[in-house]
């Protein structure tokens, strides 16, 4: 278990260097126009990304197990700042999603996904085979999920409110409920939200221009049109690293969201599909320490979160792509971001202390 760990971190560690070349590429003619320097974005995103391994440090050395005894006080905790984002939050690009703690910008929502999923392990285990019943057991962590859901879609962030529910419903579903019960709720729950986001006006317009592009061709927008020119560019192998042309403000914000589009143009289809491949690795050796773990809550809690890093990288990269409408989804560890690549290595803090915790469970019965 030590091992896997260890290899955990060092995928983070690869990716986290590869992410701060990247964003210093793709950040520069940016934040030169705009900072009269090319290395303020750069700057800001290594001290974020130094702020990450802290608390991954952090997390990993504190016992798992203590998550249960406060699962449910946290929870209440995000809602309430998840209520203080809606209500005095300043809005940006038409949403309100960032609480300003002065250094950077905070988003509640990530955090959510990952004390949700941690509550939702916890409630899970205590149920035991009675999640597989609707009103005795499933009723009461839905009511978690729906209820953050709610929050979050209100700001309108309507690309983390489905990565919540997904990620939240596959850990049911993992977790024993029935399959039946859990399409059933996630189908009528997709039919509500279908409705809700076509009821608000930047949602509706995403749908209906990927919608338009699927049916009569052309782009999304402008931002996947680039996206895509770089990927071309990129060729089979990439133009090199710190090489990227779209990153001279034919991106928009290519440092953010639509990284992948200079990975892909810097590193080529190569790099790009190894990079994949990477996540889906991290997702693997989630799988093999949660098939260790000593506990159900363990298990749960680190599938939960190995999933909600590749499901979130695989979503950035379709979205590049045109596969799906443009979210806001960041690619985990890579993208310029404060609360992003925070939350997601506290997430990796919190596998890697499963792994320790279940080493050191499971060593001195070796030895007997």
């Amino acid at each position: 278990m030590k091992n896997l760990a260890k290899i955990l971190i060092a995928l983070v560690i690869v990716l986290s260097i590869l992410g701060a070349i990247l964003v210093f590429s793709a950040s520069g003619t940016y934040s030169a126009v705009k900072f009269n320097s090319i290395y303020t974005l750069f700057k800001s995103h290594v001290g974020k990304v130094l702020i990450a391994a802290f608390g991954l440090v952090i997390f990993s050395s504190i016992p798992y197990e203590n998550y249960r005894h406060y699962s449910k006080h946290a929870m209440l905790g995000v809602i309430i700042l998840l209520l203080i984002t809606l209500l005095f939050s300043q809005s940006f690009k038409g949403a309100a999603r960032w609480i300003d703690i002065g250094l950077f910008r905070f988003q509640p929502s990530e955090l959510a996904k990952v004390v949700l999923l941690v509550h939702l392990a916890n409630m899970i285990e205590r149920q035991g085979s009675k999640v597989s019943e609707f009103k005795s057991g499933l009723v009461y962590p839905m009511f978690w999920i729906f209820t953050i859901s709610l929050f979050v879609f209100l700001q309108p962030n309507v690309s983390t409110t489905v990565i919540i529910t997904l990620i939240s419903f596959v850990l049911l579903y993992v977790g024993g409920a029935s399959f039946k019960h859990v399409f059933a709720t996630l189908g009528s729950g997709a039919v509500f939200a279908g409705l809700a986001m076509m009821a608000l006006s930047h949602s509706r317009e995403r749908i209906l221009t990927f919608v338009d592009s699927l049916m009569n061709g052309g782009d999304i927008n402008m931002q996947v049109k680039q996206a895509k020119i770089a990927l071309g560019s990129g060729g089979f192998i990439g133009v090199g690293l710190g090489h990227s042309r779209q990153s001279d403000l034919f991106l928009p914000e290519s440092y953010g969201d639509f990284i992948f589009s200079v990975l892909g143009e810097e590193t080529g289809f190569l790099g790009a599909i190894i990079v994949l491949l990477v996540y889906l690795t991290i997702f693997f050796v989630g799988i093999l320490i949660a098939k260790r773990a000593k506990d159900t809550f363990g298990q749960l809690i680190v599938f939960g979160l190995s999933f909600n890093i590749v499901i979130s990288a695989l979503i950035n990269a379709a979205v590049v792509v045109g596969i799906l409408p443009t979210t806001g989804i960041t690619l985990p560890f890579i993208s310029f971001g404060g609360t992003s690549i925070i939350i997601f290595a506290i997430s990796i803090g919190i596998i890697v202390n499963v792994a320790l915790q279940t080493h050191r469970y499971r060593e001195p019965r070796l030895n007997q």
